[in-house]
Order: structure tokens, then sequence, then C-alpha cells
């Protein structure tokens, strides 16, 4: 039994062991807790390629930037967090994302962020594409899907497509007795701008040279709101934009645009019927109408109109001709699914002078062309930005509240883990296939889905369809080139809100011999 004085002098030294020991176990504890908190904290953002200091990733878009953010995502991953100056930026580029964002989270990703030429060209955002989500927005869609796009007006406006093709097929076969070469790119968006505009302005604004004036701001539009602005990724360094020129140019068309639809409603509010009620069933009759008579719920001013009617026309036209010139091009490029095509077509139609609706419905394969042109060349390959309007948990991510979100339609309708031989123009993929472009196919996205699904699906489309199927049942087409057909046509594109060919399309028309 060891004495006394030894066992205090041990408890003693133990005691000094751990009072010297509590100071290093605080720090590990203190450390283990900050660290905790720091991995707590820290955001768990989708996967992001390396960025540059200031600019972030823009350095990465490219001059096609649906064909830059494909590159990225097959290396990112189908949820891609880049930085495009000071945004933060969402970039989806799968089916099954574009669906969990669109069956799941469809509210809080149905905002829009407020870029410059949207706020300059569109009354600050008051139309239909770009305002933000809430009651002006439903109020305004409501309008539009009832009044506007419904199935009975897009048929109503079947006279409009037969005179403007009718046209088209005159100015065609002129040219077929001259065994002339035609401009057809220019043909199909003069023919695309006149069916629109005289839907929603009853009139086409020719002049002298044929082209649609309305139609050729329309263009400007579009290109103008492809323009970098610098204070869109660099909201501090706004004041650029102005010196550079790119806000007087926007606020110059913007001027034009205004004076236009001033008087297209002017001339509207004055024109009388041999009724005496509001004159004619375009757009603006049918919304000057509602509003005059009360039946909307909510004020529509004067500014709310011109952004409704120039957000339809730059949506409905130049969407449209893109459509009809890639569905073309491939046909050219495939002369064997252009000879099925036509076959079909002329099939249907018979000994008949004009093609109505109902020969359309039996039109099977074309509408196979159709889907599989909107596949390869959607019209607008990065569908309009969305903003997420509070921070949500998307695909194991947590996403930050206004952050921009572009889908990558072009992306997810060439992904070869959902279509086989997806770089090739296959229309037969298509047959007994329920998939289709609506909204609710999300491997097939080309107009979007959800509360933010383009509303002109069925507008659009009748024109394509009936456009189409009169090319190919009146004329046989050929390059200007010799050599085999298709094999030297230039397929490259060009950037824009939409996506068109860079060379346009000239061909040599035949008459058909029945």
């Amino acid at each position: 039994m060891a004495p006394l004085p030894l066992l205090l002098q041990q408890s003693w030294q133990e005691l000094q062991r751990v009072l010297f020991n509590i100071p290093l176990l605080l720090f590990l504890f203190l450390s283990l807790y900050l660290f905790k908190r720091i991995i707590r904290s820290k955001p768990n953002l989708p996967p992001s390629p390396p960025k540059l200091p200031i600019i972030g990733n823009l350095h990465q878009l490219g001059t096609l930037p649906h064909r830059s953010l494909q590159a990225l995502s097959k290396k990112y991953g189908p949820v891609m967090f880049v930085y495009f100056g000071h945004a933060p930026t969402l970039v989806v580029s799968s089916a099954d994302m574009a669906k969990e964002m669109v069956k799941t989270h469809d509210i809080v990703f149905s905002d829009r962020p407020k870029i410059t030429a949207a706020k300059i060209l569109l009354y600050g955002c008051r139309d239909i594409g770009f305002s933000p989500y809430g009651e002006y927005w439903r109020q305004v869609r409501k309008i539009i899907v009832l009044e506007l796009l419904s199935l009975k007006r897009v048929q109503s406006f079947q006279y409009v497509r037969e005179d403007e093709v009718a046209a088209l097929v005159n100015k065609i076969r002129d040219s077929c007795l001259k065994k002339a070469s035609v401009n057809l790119s220019e043909l199909l968006i003069a023919t695309s701008n006149n069916i629109v505009s005289r839907c929603i302005f009853g009139q086409k604004f020719e002049e002298e040279d044929g082209k649609n004036k309305f139609g050729q701001l329309s263009r400007r539009v579009m290109l103008i709101f492809t323009a970098f602005c610098l204070g869109d990724f660099f909201p501090s360094l706004g004041w650029v934009d102005v010196l550079t020129g790119v806000i007087p140019n926007m606020k110059a068309l913007f001027k034009e645009l205004d004076a236009f639809f001033d008087q297209v409603v002017e001339e509207h509010k004055t024109m009388k019927s041999e009724d005496g009620q509001a004159n004619r069933r375009d757009f603006v009759g049918i919304l000057l109408k509602l509003q005059k008579d009360g039946m909307l719920d909510f004020e529509l001013t004067q500014d709310d109109l011109k952004a409704i009617l120039l957000d339809m026309f730059v949506g409905g036209s130049d969407t449209t001709s893109t459509a009809l010139e890639w569905a073309m091009a491939e046909l050219i490029k495939n002369p064997y699914i252009m000879k099925r095509a036509q076959e079909e077509v002329r099939g249907a139609v018979g000994n008949k002078s004009k093609i109505d609706v109902n020969d359309i419905d039996r039109m099977d394969y074309l509408k196979c062309v159709i889907n599989e042109t909107l596949r390869l060349h959607p019209p607008l390959p990065l569908l309009l930005p969305r903003e997420t309007s509070a921070s949500v948990r998307f695909g194991g991510y947590n996403i930050p509240a206004k952050t921009r979100v572009y889908i990558n339609a072009w992306a997810i309708q060439r992904d070869p883990a959902v279509w086989e031989k997806p770089e090739e123009f296959l229309p037969e993929r298509f047959k007994d296939n329920p998939v289709d472009f609506r909204g609710q196919h999300y491997e097939l996205f080309p107009f979007g889905g959800g509360r933010r699904g383009c509303p002109g699906i069925t507008f659009g489309v009748a024109s394509v369809e009936y456009v189409i199927a009169n090319l190919l049942c009146w004329f046989d087409w050929g390059m200007p080139s010799a050599g085999v057909q298709g094999q030297d046509l230039d397929m490259s594109e060009v950037n824009g809100l939409s996506v068109p060919k860079k060379i346009p399309l000239h061909l040599i028309p035949t008459l058909h011999a029945s």
C-alpha cells in the first residue's frame, strides 16, 4: 500500500494532466463544431465549370450558346450552375430535370428576369412572355388562351393562311416559268409575316418591294434582343450600355414600334363596319372590344395592349418561318424523305386544285416530318430564361432565389440517352409514337411547358403544316448547284432569339406534273 503523500502526489499529477488537456479538448471540440457549421452553411450547388474573376463563365458561351452549354453539360452534368457576370444561372439539359422543374416546382421556376431589352421594348415587361409571374400575367394569359389563340379562333383564320399561301404558290410558279431559283428563306419569312400581320392587325403593311414593313421591324427586335447588354450581367455598369449605343438603339427601335402601334390602334378605334360595331376579327379589334365592353377583370392600358401585340407578332412570325426553313432544308438533304412526304401529300389532295384542312389531317408522315424538324431544330434552342422566385431543392441541389434558369431544349432533344441516332433526320421515329411537342413529353420540348409554356403552339403549327403541304404538293425541288441532291447544303446556324439558317435557302422549283 502506497504512502499517503505518494498517492496525493500521483493524484496531483493526474489532475495537472487533465487540466493541461482541457484547453486542447476545448479547441478540438470548437474546431469540430465550426467545421460542421461551415459544411452545413456551404451552399449545395450543382456542378460548375471553373470561372474567371469578374466575368465568371461568360467567356464559355461562344457564338452559339446552345451548343456551348451542351458541350459543358456533357462534362458537368444535366444540372449545371454557371455565373454570367454577377448573374447566377442554372442550365438544365435533360428531359428528367425539365420534367422535375415543370411538374414539381413549376411555380418557383415561373418568374422571368427583367432583362434590358424586354424592359425597353416591351413597355416595362407588360407582355405575356416577359411579365413577372403574378396576377397581371395570369389575367393576360387567360385572355390570350381563351380569346386570341383558342382552337376555334385559330381555325377562323384559315382563310388568311389560304390567301397568303396562294400568293406564295403563285410567286413560285412564276419562277418555275422563268426556270429561276428562288430565295425560299425570304419567301417563307414574308409569308409568315403576312399571315401573322393580318391575324393581329387586319392588314399586311406591304411596301413597294413586297416586303412586310412590320416584319422588318420584328426581325430587328429578334436581333436586338440578343445584343450584349453589360447591365444584364453587371448591374452597376448599366451606364456603359448607353455609351456603347446599345440602349440608344433599343430606344430608337422602340420609338418606331410605338408609333406604328399607336397608328394601328387608332385606325381600329375609328374604323367601323357596316353595322356600326367595332370593326374586325383581328387581334387588335378583339382586344379593343373586350376593353370597351368591360369584359376584362383588370385594366388593360394601351401600353399593355401594345406590349401583348408585339409579343405575339414576334413570337408568331419568326419562329414559324424558322421552322419552315429548317424543314425544307432537311427535306432537300434527304431526298428519299422528301419523296415519301410528297407522295403522301399528293395522295391526300388527289385531283383537287386546293388543299383544305381535312387533307392535312390525313398527312400522318408530314406531321412526323414536322415533329422531327422541331426536335433537331427547335426555333428557340434556349427557351426564354426563367428566374427562381424563392430558394428551392432541385435535382438534389439547393438553388438560390433570383437564379436565372435556361432550359436547353436543343441539348435535350439531341440526347443520345433518349433518342436513337439523335443527330440524324429520321421522321419515322415518330410513327405510332405518342411523343409530341405540346409540352407533355419532356424529351421533345421546343415550346416549353407548364405555366410558362408557349400559348401559341396551335396557331404556329397550323401555318407550318399548311405551308409545307403546299410546297410539297405543287412543286418538285432541287439545288441550284450540280451534284447530289442536298449534299453541299450548308446547315450552319446564326444566333438570335430564334436560330435560323446562316445561309438562306436558295432552291430551284419545278411545277409538278400531275
